[in-house]
């Protein structure tokens, strides 16, 4: 299956009514913010800081008179710079392209399955700058077979799961952490849709390269296809 023949099977089956995080959050508090290279606006802090990030995001969601902010599909970000998690030092392979959708909101918000499954596999990603705590749910739709990330949870979600238990659409999977444990973000939760997971077990790259954008864009297709925000 081609990437927009996915793309056309994800918007046929998602509905206006499925949320990755909390549902008591309406989709009218969402709001798009601009974290790219493009925004002056991350000129003015320090963004090697998780705190400063907070603050910005706490300060942008009071300016816009809302309660979520999200956006970052194919974004091309500078914060990975800070890490040497994402080879900083080849221009042509750095990792610098943002392949999920993330959805700023406080630590500890629940974390929603988009749609009905099984927990593939879960894992604490513990690199500077990585997911930190993270699941994998897999997905058999009409016998399309895809996967779901969830990444920057609290180390407490992974407790207690098991591969394969049965998941439904809605269910409470996990909670978002905090910087101390989520690879040093501000909260949020980092949502990804995986055509083929290629054998990874707990993770996926949810950032690219240029040399490697082709590839992870077809992949890896928006979120908001699902997410309809």
């Amino acid at each position: 299956m081609n990437s927009d023949t996915f793309s056309s099977f994800l918007s046929q089956i998602a509905q206006d009514n499925t949320y990755v995080i909390d549902a008591t959050f309406s989709k009218e508090n969402y709001c798009p913010i601009d974290l790219s290279q493009a925004n002056p606006d991350l000129n003015t802090f320090d963004i090697a800081s998780s705190e400063a990030w907070q603050t910005y995001i706490t300060n942008y969601l009071k300016k816009q008179n809302k309660q979520v902010a999200y956006g970052g599909y194919l974004e091309k970000r500078n914060i990975y710079n800070r890490s040497v998690h994402f080879n900083k030092q080849n221009p042509e392979t750095e990792r610098n392209i943002h392949l999920g959708l993330d959805l700023w909101i406080d630590a500890d918000t629940k974390v929603l399955a988009a749609f009905n499954g099984e927990i593939h596999s879960f894992k604490n990603n513990t690199n500077f700058g990585d997911y930190g705590p993270t699941i994998i749910l897999k997905h058999d739709i009409e016998n399309i077979i895809f996967y779901t990330l969830y990444g920057h949870l609290s180390e407490a979600s992974l407790v207690s799961l098991k591969i394969g238990d049965t998941i439904n659409k809605g269910d409470v999977i996990a909670r978002l952490g905090t910087n101390k444990v989520n690879g040093d973000y501000a909260p949020h939760l980092h949502f990804q849709i995986i055509k083929d997971l290629q054998g990874n077990v707990g993770d996926y790259p949810g950032v690219t390269s240029i040399k490697d954008l082709e590839f992870y864009k077809a992949n890896c297709v928006n979120p908001n296809l699902v997410l309809k925000l």
